[in-house]
């Protein structure tokens, strides 16, 4: 085999290393795109929680502009407001430890 030969197989061979290391592990590789794959997943599903809460906050905000039952479901429950006439009654509820805590004998 002439040696132009052997000599254009190395320099081939060596551009398909270069090319293969390129595509298993430089910029644009495979390993690349399935990471960058994955952050637009969990981006995706983090934009799809904020919709939802963006949606439930929409919604509240209207509540309390539409009408005074949201507003005072409000301020009954944050603020322990009553209404004139309205007798509060506050129970306070056992200790979990002192309620099954048996006295020593």
């Amino acid at each position: 085999m002439p040696w132009y030969f052997r000599l254009l197989f190395v320099v081939l061979l060596a551009m398909f290393l270069v090319l293969q290391y390129r595509l298993w592990v430089g910029q644009g590789s495979q390993a690349e795109v399935y990471r960058l794959q994955r952050q637009i997943e969990r981006q995706q599903a983090r934009l799809a929680d904020m919709r939802d809460r963006n949606e439930k906050l929409r919604a509240e905000v209207q509540s309390l502009k539409d009408g005074l039952d949201a507003v005072e479901a409000r301020a009954r429950l944050d603020l322990g407001m009553i209404k004139e006439g309205e007798t509060f009654y506050q129970v306070i509820e056992p200790d979990d430890a002192a309620a099954t805590a048996r006295p020593a004998q």
